[in-house]
């Protein structure tokens, strides 16, 4: 299977774990909470922040549920049409729709909490600004991690010791992504998000010593979850997670030489940016990596078709110290 092959198939996975989540909260939370809830909870508030309308309990608990299904199925069924732009405004959707309607459920439920009439319930207005923010937020980082990297002039061909035309450029681009990792980002990120929700809610102190573990552990695991590797002319540039940042990169009269060695996690003592005897090696399947020698030092990257990348490298580093370019 092909890296775009895994790379979709984990992101139906991942879109589907999103779904099936956002859905189990927006049922939790309220239900969590009915023995502290009126029999009607005011779901409605007027420009003066007093509420004016109600729903039942159960109403008031399925409706955001109804809400969310109709926006997965149609989703779901405008990505299977040709030229839809999926999975760009899917992810950007899917995302920004999931928190709002968590947020708003949660709002909800901390305005109707221990109350005994829907009238005496509080505003929503600063909980639901700010669970607009944070869904706007989640919607463009949705988008630049689905976003797909653009390759460049022309892609290499051949393998090490390639000569390079004097009219061309070429640049080879190839990325590498570890499916458990972002399994695990997506579950501690998915904590942090069911904790801040409960916290809104008023079920538990709404405390950043609670969320904040979580929420860093899901970054930094995201981070260390893919690479991008692009040589060109420029040089060599390393990029991690599905941001593309933070990066590494080296110019072209840095390079020393570029190989191709087959490693394991064993070898440089496990997944992620590793440091070892080896130099640094980030470690996202056991196999080939290319091996960059630059400034007395080693950094080996596990990428496919790592054999063109450093064909190219080392093509460019010979150009370059023969000052055949410009």
């Amino acid at each position: 299977m092909n890296e775009r092959a895994r790379r979709g198939g984990g992101t139906a996975w991942a879109g589907a774990g999103w779904c099936a989540g956002v859905l189990v909260l927006l049922l939790c939370i309220p239900l969590a909470a009915s023995g502290r809830l009126p029999d009607r909870l005011a779901t409605h508030w007027g420009t003066g922040g007093e509420p004016d309308g109600s729903m039942p309990l159960w109403a008031a608990v399925f409706f955001p549920v109804l809400v969310w299904l109709v926006l997965v199925l149609a989703v779901v069924l405008l990505a299977r049409r040709p030229n839809s732009g999926a999975p760009g405004w899917a992810a950007i959707s899917l995302a920004s729709g999931g928190v709002f309607l968590v947020g708003g459920q949660a709002s909800i439920v901390r305005a109707n909490l221990d109350r005994s009439d829907w009238h005496a319930a509080d505003s929503v207005t600063p909980w639901v600004i700010g669970a607009l923010t944070v869904a706007v937020t989640a919607g463009a980082l949705a988008w630049l991690a689905i976003r797909r990297p653009a390759t460049g002039q022309r892609q290499a061909t051949g393998g090490p010791g390639m000569s390079i035309p004097p009219d061309q450029q070429l640049a080879w681009f190839s990325r590498t992504s570890n499916r458990w990792l972002h399994v695990t980002s997506a579950v501690t990120g998915f904590a942090a998000l069911a904790i801040t929700a409960a916290g809104v809610g008023g079920l538990i102190p709404l405390r950043s010593a609670l969320i904040a573990p979580f929420a860093f552990t899901s970054l930094v695991v995201l981070g260390c979850s893919s690479v991008q590797v692009r040589v060109s002319e420029q040089g060599v540039k390393v990029s991690f997670g599905p941001l593309g940042w933070p990066a590494r990169s080296w110019a072209v009269q840095d390079i020393e030489s570029a190989r191709v060695e087959h490693r394991t996690p064993a070898q440089v003592g496990g997944w992620g940016y590793r440091l070892s005897g080896l130099g640094t090696t980030v470690m996202l399947r056991g196999g080939e990596c290319l091996v960059i020698r630059a400034k007395g030092k080693d950094f080996a990257v596990s990428v496919d078709d790592a054999e063109r990348g450093a064909g190219l490298l080392n093509a460019l580093s010979a150009e370059r110290a023969g000052g055949h370019r410009s």
